[in-house]
């Protein structure tokens, strides 16, 4: 009897496994599958890490990163510089108008000279100095036509502004001297003219003056 009880439960058994034994491949089977599923997912992505990069040399072109606006606009652009000492005197030139008058209305003799300070550009200008006037034989077929000093004026001090404002003449651009001169009028002269700046600079010009000037 116990025999026959025994065969009934292994039948029994059996039966039940077989019942359970398909819906454990399944799961197995998909757990599987997923496995290798993501098997082949780590072999082509540990693929693509390994594959070797393309060179860079210099003359791959690099990509340009647009900046923002605000960017752009904080970018200082440069300024020209001013040249040093441009819009300073930087010469002294007499003027052709330069002339020794002969006496008139009770007046002397003189000698009317007329001085351009010019900056670095060539542009005549105002400008505060100590003006000196000279005045020299004129010594012909000479490399140095300067001769012998024949008189020399007191100074003219223009480095206030009123009394540089007097000698101004705006329609010339010049400064205008009249300095009185007891000399012959058929002779040549040599006028030299020479500005101390007050930074220390010294500007010196000449003028030939002959006769009939």
């Amino acid at each position: 009897m116990e025999q026959g009880n025994v065969r009934i439960a292994s039948r029994e058994s059996e039966r039940s496994h077989r019942r359970t034994l398909p819906r454990t491949s399944v799961v197995l089977c998909g757990t599987g599958c997923f496995s290798a599923y993501l098997l082949l997912a780590s072999l082509v992505l540990c693929a693509g890490c390994n594959e070797p990069q393309p060179p860079v040399d210099d003359t791959t072109p690099v990509r340009q990163v647009d900046r923002p606006a605000e960017a752009e606009r904080t970018v200082v652009e440069p300024v020209a510089a001013v040249p040093a000492g441009g819009f300073s005197p930087a010469g002294i030139t007499i003027l052709p108008l330069t002339e020794l008058t002969r006496p008139t209305d009770g007046q002397g003799q003189r000698l009317m000279v007329y001085v351009a300070l010019v900056d670095a550009f060539g542009s005549q200008m105002k400008a505060p100095g100590t003006f000196r006037i000279e005045l020299y034989d004129y010594v012909q077929r000479s490399a140095d036509p300067k001769g012998q000093r024949i008189a020399i004026w007191p100074d003219i001090d223009l480095t206030g502004s009123a009394e540089n404002h007097r000698y101004w003449r705006d329609f010339l651009r010049a400064y205008e001297f009249a300095v009185p001169a007891q000399i012959a009028a058929d002779k040549t002269y040599v006028v030299e003219v020479t500005c101390l700046i007050p930074a220390g600079r010294r500007l010196s010009g000449r003028w030939t003056l002959r006769p009939g000037d």
